[in-house]
């Protein structure tokens, strides 16, 4: 009966993805081909997308910032990635327009994958060829004054591994633009919406911001700067007071030995 009320209560989750999209279809599609049209695209998504699906799900975010996002200056944000919430709750953090850089499978979903085509920097994983791409569609992003959003974790939909470890393209980034990474922690949203629908529960969302960190100069310091950040990460979800993501991989632990 449990599993079942799970099941609905993704298919709901789901329905209520697609509803905003299809609705604001017509304005999103004539954005997408528009040069300046994503900053129309992104304050739909901050303002109506993610707070329709979040709030009609039962989630609320709070976040705690450690310091304010910089303003008026591009920036790459990094966290954990632990459910298919994660960017619905990346909107909610950032008033400023970031892009992200995300798997090109998306692309198949009818109706979104043409504004998601269109909006966000796709990644095929399995080519190397367009892994490489992908610097320089960041490159043209950069350009126009939008930041960046990457989840680096590899294998990130294992829910047994506390935090995997990171990819290197976020950290190349900033070290060849010289700009800073925000590094932050999910800290709820593993254990109440995790990859696969086990357990799970509706309530609060927190995320815990930290200090932007300044990339060093030279790339040989790459995989010392992607540990830093890592670590920032590691500790944020390792020292939260209710171990909630914690909970999660033991709980997930359990359940697949059962």
């Amino acid at each position: 009966m449990r599993l079942l009320i799970l099941l609905i209560w993704r298919m709901w989750f789901y329905m209520l993805a697609s509803i905003p999209v299809i609705l604001l279809f017509p304005f999103l599609a004539i954005s997408a081909v528009h040069p300046k049209g994503y900053n129309f695209i992104f304050w739909c998504a901050r303002y109506i997308w993610s707070p329709f699906v979040l709030y009609l799900s039962g989630f609320y975010t709070k976040v705690h910032y450690r310091e304010k996002l910089p303003v008026g200056e591009s920036f790459i944000l990094v966290a954990n990635h632990t459910s298919y919430i994660d960017p619905f709750v990346m909107f909610q953090v950032s008033k400023n327009p970031f892009v992200f850089v995300g798997k090109k499978e998306l692309v198949k979903i009818p109706i979104f994958g043409y504004i998601y085509k269109r909006a966000a920097v796709m990644v095929d994983r399995g080519s190397k060829k367009s892994r490489w791409g992908v610097y320089g569609r960041v490159d043209k992003q950069l350009s126009l004054g939008y930041s960046i959003c990457i989840f680096p974790e590899v294998k990130y939909t294992d829910d047994t591994v506390f935090l995997n470890e990171f990819k290197r393209g976020a950290f190349k980034i900033a070290i060849d633009h010289q700009i800073p990474i925000i590094p932050m922690c999910f800290l709820d949203c593993k254990r109440k919406f995790p990859w696969y629908p086990r357990f799970g529960y509706p309530g609060e969302l927190r995320v815990k911001t930290f200090k932007k960190i300044y990339p060093p100069k030279n790339i040989d310091k790459l995989n010392d700067f992607k540990h830093e950040v890592w670590k920032i990460i590691f500790d944020g979800l390792n020292q939260d007071p209710q171990k909630t993501h914690k909970s999660a991989v033991e709980k997930e632990e359990k359940q697949k030995t059962n």
